[in-house]
């Protein structure tokens, strides 16, 4: 069993537009936008990033917004529902700011004894906050959210999946243990994580297949804390069989990824170099920030990306 993981470090997902996403992050939930720059491998797409005051590990959730992109079709094989841990008794004041901004899709129901509040996001993407016994982290404290109230960062993510086994199996191996039960859904959790330990894996053996598109998950990301413990784990994931891609240097982290067998991509990103390494945390998410090979494309970027409106 591998001791490297630490938790989730980021959620990716796809959007359709840009200026809508990053408003219902940054005004509708208070999220920071801490980097503003573009998809590697298409450049013309933003790569947009949410999180708390400096984008720590757990707390960022990031998109794609692909103007022409079609609405995904929910169904096993992805992440289901990203969930944010929000203080003892904030639910109240997160129905009443949703029902008030109009956000759809909430419903607040108790699961493995958490009180819980789901919504959607602008894409019919499926999200819930949950009100967290003893999570210290610090929030975002200068957005549209009191501190009192806000977003800590993630508290755990679902996998929709028809058949749970060989998923439940490598998340053991990552260093997950099972906690509990509730129906079809079981939580694995990792001990002494980073605040963002919980996977809970919803078995649906009669369901479609999901089709990606706006509002689906692309991958879900996990933390290790340097590049050492990175290889670590994809010399031990290529030993068990997986095929892991080689280390990607995605800027803000290094980044590997491989196929789980219920069909979710899995990434593996290191907590270094960090979202200050281009930017002063003052000043996170402001400028748009580009990847040396793409540098060259500053001109033509700034033409043609969509303004965020902010």
């Amino acid at each position: 069993m591998l001791n490297q993981i630490e938790g989730l470090h980021h959620v990716t997902s796809m959007a359709k537009d840009a200026r809508l996403n990053n408003a219902f992050f940054t005004s509708r939930l208070g999220l920071r936008r801490v980097k503003k720059t573009v998809n590697f491998d298409a450049p013309d797409v933003y790569h947009l990033y949410y999180a708390d005051e400096v984008g720590t590990p757990g707390s960022v959730m990031t998109y794609f917004p692909f103007p022409n992109i079609g609405k995904g079709r929910p169904g096993v094989g992805e992440v289901g529902t990203t969930v944010f841990s929000v203080p003892e008794g904030s639910l109240g004041y997160w129905k009443e700011r949703f029902e008030k901004d109009g956000v759809a899709g909430v419903t607040a129901e108790t699961l493995f004894g958490e009180n819980r509040l789901n919504f959607d996001g602008p894409d019919g993407d499926s999200f819930a906050l949950v009100e967290a016994k003893g999570d210290h982290r610090a929030p975002w404290a200068k957005g549209s959210v009191p501190a009192d109230q806000a977003i800590r960062g993630f508290h755990s993510a679902s996998l929709r999946l028809r058949d749970a086994g060989a998923t439940e199996e490598l998340l053991k191996f990552m260093g997950y243990e099972n906690v509990d039960q509730a129906g079809n859904v079981k939580r694995l959790a990792i001990a002494n994580g980073n605040g963002a330990d919980i996977i809970d894996i919803e078995t649906l053996p009669g369901a479609a297949m999901a089709d990606l598109g706006a509002g689906s998950v692309h991958h879900i990301a996990f933390a290790v804390e340097n590049r050492q413990k990175q290889l670590e784990v994809r010399k031990a994931l290529l030993d068990t069989g997986y095929h892991v891609t080689p280390v990607i240097d995605r800027d803000y982290f290094w980044a590997i990824y491989f196929r789980t067998p219920g069909g979710v991509l899995f990434e593996v990103a290191t907590n270094e170099p960090g979202f200050d390494r281009d930017e002063d945390t003052a000043h996170l998410g402001e400028a748009l920030k580009l990847p040396a090979q793409h540098a060259h494309l500053r001109a033509y970027l700034e033409q043609h990306l969509q303004p965020l409106g902010d």
